[in-house]
């Protein structure tokens, strides 16, 4: 009983200590804001939503969080092929239980021939004189009679109905179980049907300078709003799940009487590694490599007092590669929807 209560109190405290741990990781081990990877820690987590390429190698470090879910890694059974995989055809029923009437009607007609050919003769062969000499009906209650010769024909014509029924073969139905998308005659209506079990279809898609200015605008403006501690403009910057990652973020920070500051951010070198359409959301993946003043302070003291500089520097910008993933609905605002560490 105290081994059970142990170990239930464990599970407990694993599942409580796991967002804490993961948030950890997004954060990085500098202890400071999202954008920190620079400042000497390599284990800097990734977040955010790239849409269908979410889980995707880019050459960047794999998302870890994400409200994406992940894609089965299971072959989807209308795919799977061979014997093996195909249900077995149902068994056929017999003709009697195909054609219980009929099946009735002949069973009938035998045994009514029986009990005749049995019970008529028998009464036939008693119906004698003393003499030996067979009277009555002169044996037609027999076999021999008409009433014998009509219940022959009956069962004969009963029969051939039989093994006329019999071998007619019912119609088989067509199994389509065989057959896939894959395999479907091109342009016929299974070639053409969609399958829920597809990808959801990418197109590759241009960016323009005038998109490469705005993910720059967007870098500078998001850096601001963080070293600022202001939700209401990285709302209009970011996607609602980037927007809860900065929030605990800052809740974090502020639940510790620290900030993160992040000032004079100066872009160095951008490059676009990859962009695509989805539906009509557009995607674009970024490499962005800049240089800022990053740097985290506690608010309980003031500037030039000591333990005010908690980690950083206030006069040396330190640089930083990170790459963004953008999305924007039908042309609108670019808004940051991932980042990812550098490889």
């Amino acid at each position: 009983m105290n081994t059970t209560k142990v170990m239930a109190a464990c599970l407990v405290l694993s599942l409580i200590g796991v967002p804490t741990v993961s948030f950890a990781k997004a954060r990085g081990g500098s202890g400071g804001g999202f954008s920190s990877g620079s400042r000497g820690s390599s284990s800097s987590g990734s977040m955010g939503s790239r849409g269908s390429r979410t889980y995707q190698d880019n050459g960047a470090k794999p998302i870890e969080q994400s409200t994406t879910a992940r894609p089965s890694t299971a072959p989807p059974s209308s795919v799977a092929s061979g014997p093996a995989a195909r249900p077995a055809p149902a068994a056929q029923p017999s003709w009697i239980q195909r054609n219980p009437l009929l099946a009735g009607i002949a069973g009938g007609l035998a045994g009514s021939w029986i009990g005749h050919m049995l019970f008529g003769a028998t009464d036939s062969s008693a119906r004698t004189n003393e003499a030996g000499e067979q009277v009555g009906d002169n044996g037609q209650g027999g076999a021999s009679g008409p009433s014998g010769m009509f219940m022959l024909l009956l069962l004969m014509g009963a029969g051939a109905l039989f093994f006329y029924l019999r071998s007619r073969k019912p119609a088989v139905a067509p199994d389509f179980s065989g057959i896939t998308r894959s395999r479907a005659v091109s342009g016929s209506l299974l070639a053409d049907s969609p399958v829920s079990t597809l990808r959801t279809a990418t197109i590759d898609s241009e960016i323009t300078s005038a998109d490469k200015a705005a993910f720059q605008q967007s870098l500078t403006d998001i850096q601001t709003a963080w070293g600022q501690q202001d939700l209401s403009a990285l709302r209009r910057l970011v996607t609602p799940e980037m927007l809860e990652y900065f929030s605990t973020g800052l809740a974090e920070l502020t639940s510790q009487d620290q900030a993160n500051r992040v000032e004079d951010v100066v872009l160095l070198q951008a490059e676009v590694r990859e962009s695509w359409v989805e539906n009509t959301v557009q995607y674009a993946t970024v490499s962005l490599h800049w240089s800022a003043r990053d740097y985290t302070v506690s608010l309980s003291k003031a500037p030039g007092d000591a333990g005010y500089l908690i980690e950083g520097s206030a006069e040396k910008p330190i640089e930083t590669t990170e790459v963004w993933t953008f999305m924007r609905y039908q042309h609108g605002k670019w808004l940051l929807s991932a980042i990812q560490q550098v490889a």
